[in-house]
């Protein structure tokens, strides 16, 4: 008997039940999703890190490393392992592609992960392991023959096998390109005997053994523990880096804990929502089966069996919507972790398996066990008391004159607006989900269309208008010499710059100085303006400026490493900027008296011609598709946001909607038995609606701001973007929510035509 009727029941309320069903599985859906999107990637990139020994330390030296030094690095108690390693880039033959060559002396420390050909082999004469990404996206394979240049020098070799690095876990030429661009930029590991064969003719002012200018060091010592021990080791002070300021850990890990970020706020608002809306729903779906409810008591049925009967609606639709979760949840966590997904893109692993935290599991049941306790006790109230006393229709609480009914201007409200007063404050749980509904929904549409706003401004301001040069020309600035390379850059009409690394208290910044007279750098303060280098002191960086709580007229001191010098300037500006760096002039370098190497050439130059002094160079719409690679990405999650947007506010709306009328039948019942007709009594349903929605934008308009302004700190700050939102965000955000909430109103109001006035009013009130 109670099978037949929970089928009955389920028709009965197939909407409800759909709805709630929906929204559980939205809510269990991007949970695990975001979840597992964060925990697979940690997952993920530990597997390559340990595979290919990823270093704990990076040791730099612009005179090189011997033997010696790499024996005595070995030595230090709490170092486990060490290499010498060295990167370098090249150009391939008759194209614009550039390679950045890595030789490692043992491939278990900062080495290589295999995917086809042979390892790789300390010992080859001729041989390349080049990264497969670069491989497919140019047609080459294992056996094939690359032609690399380096300045005047070609390299000829095989191509021995197709890798992956850690090192290279995201393939960048530098801080200013977001994206890897495998079409014109890669990586190939070659022998320490093969550098040992073209090592002459590059590096001539080496000596000896001195080829490496990098110890790569697996230790578990603390930063300032290794830095201690190398300068006492070495007997000098040496710029030393851990894996946290490497581009490969330090974006890895960014992208983990913007997912944990992300998995705390957006899938928390999804379950928030699906675990009220259930509440709301159990009880008024409860309370209309009151009468039945009584039935089955007077027939006999023990309270624990009807117990177990109710309690079993809220249990198979938290199992229903959870199963359907899952399976939506491994669908966006696949949707974002995939290889030839934009994460795909950014991160070159090997491995994309998903993986789900624990933690997860335990909420899953946790919730079923809440929404099951939930429907419990929804009819355990229903429950109290004799058989009598249930079989009664479920009486709506008694509402009390509010002091507001008694002034002058409510009397003078119309009809419609007096009802829906006071059925607002009777219902007040179901008001408060709908407006809770509204506001989730703008918070998502504001969040997601201000981040494209925010991203589109920092775009045009740093790269179409502070990017004035087309090409970046990066020179050989040890064998060149100051003076060549500003007669380069005249020939070139161009500006330089002279970039390198400083310690600034415990910390590794960049010094960048710059010689812009043709103005092709610019720079951008925290307003976004544009702003010219002052000659009398150091401009920092936003990051910077908060982190040691500096300002204009506050003083730096910095060292750079290699050197006993200590240098302190003036802070004269704080710039919004790509990367931690303290910038300046060449005029207020050269005051300070710092001894600088000009590296960098900025022009506009149609054609760059062949020099010894040149080492490679990257063109500005080489930087800009990388941007567009950036911007598919950002794209995807504002189009995801605003669809969760859109499926949120109608499915929450349009289950509250039918709730409402519900609720409201014999109300409606008795407006069309006094004459009040279909069109009058559907305009008071949609009208509540409509109040409803201009609160809840209201209300959501500065929350989305808000939102998006710590998501923006938390995901996005190495970017130092302005938050930025247009008008048309705004609008767009305010009609889509409108037209949702009208929609889902106009299709509620259309029931009030099927209202059965005899059946509605002959119950017992």
């Amino acid at each position: 008997m109670l099978r037949r009727k929970l089928l009955r029941t389920f028709r009965r309320y197939m909407a409800q039940f759909i709805s709630m069903i929906i929204m559980i599985c939205l809510g269990v859906g991007v949970f695990l999703g975001f979840n597992m999107e964060w925990y697979s990637l940690e997952k993920d990139t530990s597997y390559i890190f340990d595979e290919t020994g990823f270093a704990d330390y990076r040791i730099y030296s612009e005179n090189g490393f011997s033997a010696e030094d790499l024996e005595a690095v070995r030595k230090i108690p709490g170092v486990t392992d060490a290499t010498r390693f060295l990167t370098v880039n090249t150009s391939v033959k008759d194209s614009a592609d550039v390679i950045a060559i890595a030789v490692t002396e043992n491939d278990s420390v900062s080495g290589t992960y295999l995917v086809e050909g042979e390892p790789y082999d300390e010992t080859s004469e001729d041989g390349f392991w080049l990264s497969d990404q670069y491989a497919a996206k140019n047609d080459i394979a294992v056996g094939d023959t690359l032609t690399l240049t380096y300045k005047t020098l070609t390299v000829e070799g095989t191509v021995r096998g197709l890798i992956k690095a850690s090192e290279f876990l995201i393939c960048v030429p530098d801080e200013t390109q977001m994206m890897p661009d495998y079409n014109t930029y890669g990586f190939a590991y070659l022998s320490p005997v093969m550098l040992t064969k073209i090592i002459p003719a590059i590096f001539r002012n080496f000596i000896g053994d001195n080829l490496y200018y990098q110890i790569n060091v697996k230790s578990g010592l603390s930063k300032a523990e290794m830095i201690s021990a190398v300068d006492a080791a070495l007997g000098k002070t040496l710029l030393v880096l851990s894996k946290a300021e490497t581009v490969s850990w330090s974006e890895a890990q960014g992208e983990i804990e913007e997912g944990k970020t992300m998995g705390s706020i957006l899938p928390v608002l999804f379950l928030a929502i699906a675990i009220l809306t259930m509440v709301t729903t159990m009880h008024r779906i409860t309370a209309s089966e009151k009468t039945q409810i009584g039935t089955l008591k007077a027939l006999g049925f023990r309270d624990s069996r009807i117990l177990r009967h109710y309690s079993s609606y809220a249990l198979f639709i938290g199992l229903t919507g959870s199963v359907l979760g899952i399976g939506l949840g491994y669908l966006l966590g696949w949707y974002i972790m995939n290889p030839g997904s934009a994460m795909g893109t950014y991160i070159d692993m090997p491995r994309w398996t998903l993986y789900v935290p624990r933690f997860c599991w335990v909420v899953l049941v946790a919730m079923n066990a809440a929404l099951t306790g939930i429907g419990y006790l929804s009819v355990k109230k229903m429950l109290q008391g004799t058989a009598a006393d249930a079989l009664r229709p479920y009486t709506p609480k008694n509402m009390k004159h509010l002091g507001l009914e008694e002034t002058k201007a409510f009397k003078k409200l119309n009809f419609g607006t007096k009802w829906n007063l006071r059925d607002i404050l009777r219902h007040k749980a179901r008001s408060f989900m709908t407006l809770f509904g509204i506001i989730g929904c703008m918070i998502l549409l504001v969040g997601g269309l201000g981040m494209k706003d925010t991203a589109d401004n920092f775009i045009q301001s740093f790269f179409d208008e502070a990017i004035c040069y087309e090409t970046k020309v990066n020179l050989d600035s040890e064998n060149t010499g100051n003076e060549k390379a500003a007669e380069l850059a005249d020939e070139l009409q161009g500006d330089w710059s002279a970039l390198s690394s400083v310690q600034l208290e415990d910390k590794g910044v960049g010094l960048e100085i710059y010689h812009v007279p043709h103005d092709l750098v610019r720079f951008v303060d925290r307003d976004m303006n544009f702003v010219d280098l002052s000659d009398d002191g150091a401009y920092i960086c936003d990051r910077l400026a908060r982190e040691f709580g500096l300002a204009v007229g506050s003083s730096i001191t910095f060292s750079p490493y290699g050197s006993d010098d200590i240098y302190t300037a003036p802070v004269v500006g704080v710039l919004r900027s790509m990367s931690e760096s303290i910038t300046m002039s060449d005029a207020a370098a050269e005051k300070l008296g710092i001894d600088f190497k000009i590296n960098t050439i900025y022009t506009n130059a149609p054609e760059i011609p062949e020099s010894e002094f040149i080492l490679n160079s990257q063109t500005k719409k080489a930087l800009m598709d990388s941007f567009d690679s950036f911007m598919e990405l950002m794209n995807v999650m504002i189009a995801l946001l605003s669809l969760a947007a859109i499926v949120l506010s109608l499915v929450v709306l349009y289950n509250l909607g039918i709730m409402s009328y519900t609720e409201r039948y014999r109300e409606m019942a008795t407006l069309k038995v006094v004459g009040f007709k279909d069109r009058k009594i559907a305009s008071l349903l949609i009208s509540q609606n409509l109040w409803l929605t201009v609160i809840g934008i209201l209300i959501g308009l500065p929350a989305g701001f808000g939102v998006l302004k710590y998501l923006l700190n938390a995901l996005a700050s190495e970017y130092e973007m302005k938050l930025t939102i247009g008008p048309l965000t705004y609008l767009v955000s305010i009609l889509l929510t409108f037209l949702v909430s009208l929609g889902v109103g106009l299709l509620v109001a259309r029931k009030n035509r099927k209202i059965d006035m005899v059946a509605a009013l002959k119950t017992e009130e």
